[in-house]
């Protein structure tokens, strides 16, 4: 169990270093302390790899995670994964990200929309229906012109189409 000072001395530090490692060597009693978490991943998102698992499931925490890191989400647990607004805000930070986003959430076009918008590679882990898409697919070659790649054949196939795409590039 850390001390008081061993508490405020690693929430100063949090404040003057950007090191994720930080909340890594700290006393497990820190890592569950939702006050030093929340300041951890406040300022380095991927910091919440080293939060204890009921504060990987608090909502708020992860929320200042992946708006800070939208990879953060790969901590997350398996329920925040597939809340809409928390993964939301991880794809407008890293579009890649989706590739931790539950499945339910690989079919909602909002969300790959927003992820392809950030990284048209994000395209590759979206539900087959959105890859047959046109706007979620123009989208993603607008952002990442390999992105055809992992549209849908029959978009690949149409000559219109994979002319539009190239034209944006």
């Amino acid at each position: 169990m850390a001390t008081k000072e061993e508490r405020e001395a690693l929430l100063k530090r949090i404040e003057e270093e950007d090191a994720p490692e930080l909340l890594a060597e700290a006393d497990d009693s820190l890592k569950s302390d939702r006050e030093v978490v929340l300041e951890a991943v406040k300022k380095k998102g991927s910091a919440l790899e080293y939060a204890d698992d009921s504060l990987q499931a608090d909502r708020e925490v992860v929320l200042e995670a992946v708006k800070m890191n939208g990879y953060a989400l790969q901590y997350a647990d398996d329920s925040l994964k597939a809340d809409r607004e928390v993964v939301l805000a991880a794809m407008k930070k890293s579009g890649h990200a989706i590739e931790y986003a539950d499945d339910c959430l690989k079919s909602d076009r909002e969300v790959v929309l927003a992820a392809v918008k950030q990284n048209g590679g994000a395209l590759k882990n979206a539900d087959d229906s959105l890859k047959a898409d046109r706007e979620v697919v123009l989208e993603a070659v607008r952002s990442y012109g390999f992105a055809l790649e992992f549209a849908d054949d029959s978009l690949r196939a149409n000559r219109e189409f994979v002319l539009e795409a190239v034209k944006m590039n």
